[in-house]
């Protein structure tokens, strides 16, 4: 059974990055297949919040579009080079197949053969020489090893079907030859005496014991088969090696983890019946069919603390949500089919999570208790922010016993990591926690930091506003606003791009806004910044 995906959005914060987590935790507690993964880079707080816990980052998940291995393609599907020609006809029908990925001894992809040219040799009739091994030569005549000294076959095709006379007076052999030949021993001992490559006996000839002996001294190689000649010269060309009709130019391959929609598009114009899939080691895995397009298995994906599509990954469209963890207004996300939909007026999805492990009655770890508690804190401002419920501050503290911790003093640990920008780039500052909105025909970016030291800030404020006026015109936002939460003081400072001025002015009721606008108990995005700003857009 695949894993179920869990994360939070693109740009993930404590919140939906611990809840990702532990929801994890949880449902494989529970007998599920789930990994936690981000989308996004982790801010300060985070990294601080993992690490003081000792919980490894999730891995990042690029996106979650179909690829290759999302489809039940011909796994295994391939032939050796050393194969003979007969043992892959056998196998492309066995198969149903028309092509057929060849490979060598270590299974490093080496070409592709098709019935199409083994047929074309077929109506030619051209198996003048041939290059193979022993064992394919017995198993494809059904033959009986006489004398074997060479693993290796390559010589020319010479049948004996004049009188042993005329054959021995106008046939120069040679040690390049492979003599096809009944029951004249004339012509065998002159073969012998040669030293020809091979003699192959057909139709269960007797072979003289002297004729075996002189064939010794010489190494000469020696099989018996019960076919006749006719025979034996109809399938003798399907003794050679695969390879030496393989076709090595043009031929598109692809890897597991290449794109189904790339791949329409590359066979749309190519037509081929079958592609090879290698991997980035060269060696190949299977092939692929236009039609095994049709049995895909989508991407598995459970989502927390967010429900826009735009916040979410990449190629969302292509994968299976079997579930949303939530507490944010509805927003783009539908689905084909009924998934677990859970969501609640509390200030952080932690404290749904929490809910979910007491009514599955699973014990929470000390550790995951410390990611909750911490996702609680950071999502109500140490419960400051208008959106802290009853249920956040109860879970909380129930956290804080199960996982031993101080929370006045652990929030300032944390609040202070997380609020640090040094080192950082002012572009880097402003996006570490963006979140975007489509709201009709209005483009918002609202970004938010909180800080116990806004000197910090404000101290750069010019190269802020620099950045902000110049995203909001590369990414083309009708509204860009920055929002620096003191958290002490229970206030936000905001800077903006000059597109968001009249906006800001009417939702938050400024009579003139300037940058750096103090703006006292304007603490929450969810709950305060974003409904403003949308009630003045519906107004516009």
């Amino acid at each position: 059974m695949k894993a179920t995906f869990i994360f939070g959005h693109k740009k993930p914060d404590t919140d939906s990055v611990c809840s990702a987590i532990a929801l994890s935790d949880l449902m494989n507690k529970l007998g599920n297949n789930t990994i936690p993964r981000i989308i996004g880079d982790l801010n300060s707080e985070t990294k601080f919040v993992l690490n003081y816990f000792n919980v490894p980052v999730p891995r990042y998940l690029n996106d979650v579009r179909l690829q290759i291995r999302d489809v039940s393609y011909g796994k295994g599907l391939f032939c050796y080079d050393k194969d003979s020609l007969y043992d892959v006809i056998q196998y492309l029908r066995d198969n149903h197949l028309s092509s057929i990925p060849l490979v060598n001894s270590t299974n490093h992809y080496i070409g592709l053969l098709s019935m199409k040219n083994i047929a074309n040799v077929l109506i030619s009739w051209d198996y003048d020489i041939i290059n193979t091994s022993y064992d394919n030569i017995i198993k494809t005549l059904n033959g009986r090893r006489i004398l074997r000294f060479d693993d290796e076959i390559k010589g020319n095709v010479l049948v004996a079907s004049y009188r042993s006379t005329t054959f021995i007076n106008t046939v120069e052999l040679g040690s390049n030859d492979i003599l096809i030949v009944g029951d004249r021993h004339s012509i065998i001992e002159n073969a012998i005496e040669k030293g020809v490559k091979l003699i192959i006996i057909t139709g269960n000839n007797l072979i003289k014991q002297k004729h075996i002996e002189m064939a010794k001294k010489r190494h000469v190689n020696i099989i018996k088969t019960p076919l006749r000649t006719f025979n034996v010269i109809k399938v003798i060309g399907m003794c050679n090696y695969a390879k030496t009709l393989c076709e090595y130019d043009n031929i598109k391959t692809f890897s597991e983890f290449d794109y189904i929609r790339d791949f329409n598009e590359e066979h749309n114009k190519l037509r081929h019946k079958v592609y090879p899939i290698v991997n980035r080691h060269g060696e190949c895995l299977g092939l692929i069919q236009p039609s095994d397009i049709n049995n895909k298995v989508r991407k598995k994906v459970f989502l927390v603390d967010h429900n826009e599509k735009e916040q979410s990954v990449d190629g969302l469209d292509d994968a299976e949500i079997v579930g949303i963890i939530d507490h944010h207004k509805l927003g783009t996300i539908g689905t084909i089919q009924p998934i677990n939909f859970r969501t609640m007026t509390v200030g952080c999805t932690a404290t749904i999570i929490y809910q979910l492990y007491q009514s599955s009655n699973v014990s929470i770890p000390k550790n995951i208790a410390g990611l909750l508690l911490s996702a609680i804190i950071s999502d109500t401002l140490l419960f400051r922010s208008p959106t802290t419920s009853e249920e956040d501050i109860k879970a909380a503290h129930k956290l804080a016993r199960i996982g031993n911790i101080n929370i006045d003093d652990y929030a300032i640990k944390m609040f202070k990591a997380g609020s640090s920008i040094k080192g950082k780039t002012m572009q880097e500052v402003l996006f570490a926690d963006l979140k975007d909105y489509n709201e009709g025909d209005y483009k918002l970016g609202l970004a938010q930091i909180n800080t116990l030291n806004i000197d910090e800030i404000k101290s750069r404020e010019e190269e802020l506003i620099e950045v902000i006026e110049k995203e909001s015109r590369l990414k083309d936002f009708d509204i860009l606003a920055f929002f620096i939460t003191d958290i002490i003081n229970e206030a936000s400072y905001v800077y903006y791009s000059e597109k968001s001025k009249n906006i800001l002015e009417k939702a938050f009721d400024i009579e003139k806004i300037e940058q750096g606008y103090y703006l006292p108990k304007i603490v929450s995005r969810k709950k305060q910044i974003l409904p403003n700003i949308l009630n003045i857009i519906d107004e516009n």
